[in-house]
């Protein structure tokens, strides 16, 4: 079976741009994963992704995720309090052309609601323009949480593309 899915594609082109959001009242922090666990991608991937049809990594064996995380070019960040997981996100940086991907984003459910999310797409814009980058994007779509266009708007996004795509729901 195949359904319509709206596509969006959003930009910020200055960390000047950014509408920061304050860190939820806990005692929670962001850290790059480094060295590279393919595990931790692997199981944000999985954990959230349930929810919203993340569906292109299922195939991977270990070797795919190893290498895709492994990528000079991949950073991935971990949000989490006193030992507790609660999200991530991947920058991929593309150097050659001084952009920056927000590869994947995201929340684990029992963090949703809690002001987490603003907060960390916050940090990961601002260190998305660490590199020389003079532009942050990601894509979004119709498929994602019911609020995730409202976040990335809200920190000063602005969407340059929008499509809509069908795609099988089997």
């Amino acid at each position: 079976m195949r359904t319509k899915v709206h596509r969006n594609y959003l930009e910020i082109n200055s960390p000047d741009q950014i509408k920061l959001s304050n860190k939820p009242k806990s005692n929670c922090k962001i850290e790059i994963k480094n060295p590279p666990d393919f595990q931790i991608n692997k199981f944000f991937y999985k954990q959230i992704g349930k929810s919203y049809r993340w569906i292109d990594r299922l195939i991977w064996d270990d070797n795919a995720w190893m290498n895709y995380t492994n990528n000079s070019n991949l950073e991935t960040y971990i949000l989490s309090e006193s030992e507790e997981l609660i999200g991530f996100f991947e920058l991929l940086f593309h150097p050659d052309l001084n952009k920056c991907e927000l590869a994947y984003f995201g929340i684990l459910d029992q963090y949703i609601g809690k002001k987490y999310g603003s907060y960390l797409l916050s940090e990961a814009l601002k260190l998305g323009f660490r590199k020389n980058t003079n532009k942050v994007w990601l894509h979004t779509c119709s498929l994602d949480h019911k609020h995730a266009l409202k976040n990335y708007l809200d920190r000063g996004m602005k969407i340059f593309k929008s499509e809509t795509i069908s795609i099988d729901i089997n």
